[in-house]
């Protein structure tokens, strides 16, 4: 279940300013917010499998998004490679400051972890 639901905020992260408003406000709810299915139908109205519904075609559309773009794929592949890039930045950056005292390398190293930093966000 754990896996399922990171999986799901994943997607939503990623794809879920392309869904209908009251897909991303159930699937937020029931998701995010830790609601039960029979919650949210009171809450809105409807039925239980009315909610479940919404959810599953939230979850359908985002899987099927990834499936052709392979955008999150893509971020978690590089994620590793920016932590390394990061690393090297800040133990040249203290290498520097114990041997060479080279401005320009800890200006350059700084300028190497704000652009890493940028993609990995």
């Amino acid at each position: 279940m754990k896996n399922q639901t990171y999986r799901m905020t994943m997607l939503f992260d990623f794809y879920g300013e392309l869904l209908t408003e009251r897909q991303k406000e159930f699937f937020d709810l029931y998701y995010n917010e830790d609601l039960s299915l029979s919650e949210i139908a009171e809450n809105n109205g409807i039925t239980r499998q009315g909610v479940r519904d919404v959810i599953v075609r939230a979850e359908n559309t985002m899987q099927e998004l990834e499936d052709k773009t392979g955008i999150i794929r893509k971020f978690q592949t590089q994620r590793p490679h920016l932590d390394a890039i990061m690393s090297a930045a800040n133990e040249l950056k203290a290498v520097n400051a114990i041997q060479y005292f080279d401005p320009k390398i800890t200006e350059l190293a700084d300028q190497v972890l704000e652009h890493a930093s940028a993609m990995r966000d």
